[in-house]
């Protein structure tokens, strides 16, 4: 017995050896092409493209979810030709990652001016009959797409978006140069080097011990409530950003905090988001809604939160006109943090 187990932890042992160094190699090798333009381009022959027009990212649809198809470089290269362009346009590409076996990612927008201003946008209709698919709103395709693939497509859509922000120097006013893979931005001539960043953005579930708080803005679908979500300031710690939220938008403070977890959100720009689970102070917990802010906020039960969480179909119109109480959906981190608090409605205390 003894013996067995000792094979069956060597073999354990083994196994999680070889994942780690998969995850190492697959990490270096990305590396490497974010600092060796050679090695990037060289990438670019065997890798793989997703393109996309104005930030939309192509897909096809697949029963009830979208796929985002891939091209080759040669599929790329013909295509842009029968365009009438030329293949200077995929230095506009970046690199979103790569497969275990290091097949590089690419995303190239189509519909955006190249930052050399020698390409112009190419025309969607045409470029979707071609392609056999559409470019669609990454924000109205998220939640059909797969976890991988809504992830891809985000990192893709953030990385595009800032480079096309970003062409220019904030301190001499000249045009930057991106490297090949899309990883920074210099300025030739002031030397400054320019790497995309990300807004911190905490989202934040407030509870009193035995009910959540929720609260919705007048652009989310209607019905929807979520967590309570706001950017942080210069200066601020996470907990200080938290606590400020909670006051400003419902006029409530703060008592117990607990970090969750973290996710990329790219709209409406590349944002960080910071989950946490916040407890207010013991008898503090009448409502005062900054309309500046939001719509409504209100305390919900456990029973009607974990009715909610099971509602199929929340879109649904009620006969009176009304839309039913419902969540944001299982990809956001929204849905999460309420998830969790559902299972276990605590949180320990603040430091002090």
């Amino acid at each position: 017995m003894s013996l067995y187990c000792g094979i069956a932890c060597r073999r354990k042992s083994f196994w999680c050896y070889r994942l780690l160094s998969t995850y190492v190699a697959k990490t270096r090798y990305l590396f490497e092409l974010k600092e060796d333009d050679d090695a990037c381009r060289k990438a670019q022959q065997t890798g793989a493209f997703y393109l996309f027009h104005n930030l939309a990212p192509l897909l096809q649809q697949s029963e009830h979810q979208y796929l985002p198809p891939q091209h080759s470089l040669l599929e790329l290269e013909k295509f842009l030709a029968k365009f009438g362009q030329d293949a200077q346009r995929i230095e506009d590409s970046v690199l979103i990652g790569c497969s275990e076996q290091h097949e590089a990612w690419f995303a190239l927008d189509l519909g955006l001016n190249s930052s050399s201003s020698v390409n112009a946008s190419l025309q969607k209709p045409e470029m979707e009959t071609e392609l056999q698919g559409s470019f669609i709103e990454l924000r109205k395709a998220l939640f059909r797409l797969n976890v991988k693939d809504a992830s891809l497509l985000s990192t893709a859509q953030a990385l595009l978006r800032w480079h096309d922000a970003h062409q220019f120097c904030s301190r001499s006013g000249q045009p930057t140069k991106k490297n090949v893979a899309g990883s920074k931005r210099v300025c030739p001539s002031s030397k400054i080097i320019y790497y995309p960043q990300m807004a911190p953005v905490v989202i934040t579930l407030v509870s009193d011990g035995t009910r959540c708080l929720l609260a919705r803005q007048s652009s989310f679908p209607k019905g929807m409530y979520s967590a309570l979500a706001g950017f942080c300031d210069i200066g601020e710690t996470l907990e200080e950003a938290v606590q400020r939220e909670v006051a400003e938008e419902v006029g409530l403070e703060v008592d117990r905090l607990q970090y969750s977890a973290s996710q990329h959100w790219p709209f409406p720009n590349s944002s960080l988001m910071i989950a946490c689970h916040a407890i207010v102070k013991p008898g503090q917990t009448e409502i005062q809604v900054n309309l500046r802010e939001l719509e409504a906020a209100a305390w919900f039960s456990h029973d009607e939160v974990v009715a909610a969480l099971k509602r199929d179909r929340p879109y649904a119109q009620q006969q009176d006109g009304t839309f039913p109480f419902w969540l944001p959906p299982k990809l956001a981190i929204a849905h999460q943090l309420i998830k969790e608090w559902v299972e276990k409605p605590t949180c320990p205390s603040l430091p002090a």
